[in-house]
């Protein structure tokens, strides 16, 4: 298994290949909301497994923090650790800047979440139609 930050075009379009899968096919989310301009101005992070990706997500600096986004898992690689490894990499480079770290769990992953130090500063609410809590590392 092994972590990479994405600095090239082709590791860009694989970890896009993997937010399409994940967010627009699987979970119906429109393209144009998931591919919202602000990778430029973000860390990727892509999970490789036995030369294939399996994982990816962003890291980006807001006002309120360093917020995680677009974490997605290919579904034939959930509950296998991937999605764990990938996540206490980001939560140990973000830990690294003293910044505060959130992030927006989808309602059915907020204990995923939990399991990492994150926890619930909000109450429920609606991105793309999917329910939400904002979490942040405790």
């Amino acid at each position: 298994m092994e972590i990479i930050k994405v600095t090239t075009n082709e590791h860009q379009q694989m970890a896009n290949s993997i937010r399409h899968s994940v967010f627009v096919l699987e979970q119906g989310v429109s393209a144009k909301l998931e591919f919202d301009g602000k990778d430029e101005s973000s860390e990727l992070y892509l999970l490789y497994s036995n030369e294939q990706t399996t994982a990816t997500c962003r890291v980006r600096e807001t006002s309120d923090g360093l917020k995680i986004e677009r974490f997605a898992v290919l579904k034939e690689f959930r509950n296998k650790n991937f999605g764990a490894k990938l996540l206490e990499r980001i939560v140990l480079d973000c830990k690294k800047t003293k910044k505060r770290v959130y992030l927006n769990a989808q309602e059915s992953v907020v204990n995923f979440y939990a399991k990492y130090g994150f926890v619930v500063c909000s109450e429920k609410f609606y991105e793309a139609d999917i329910p939400h809590f904002q979490m942040e590392l405790a």
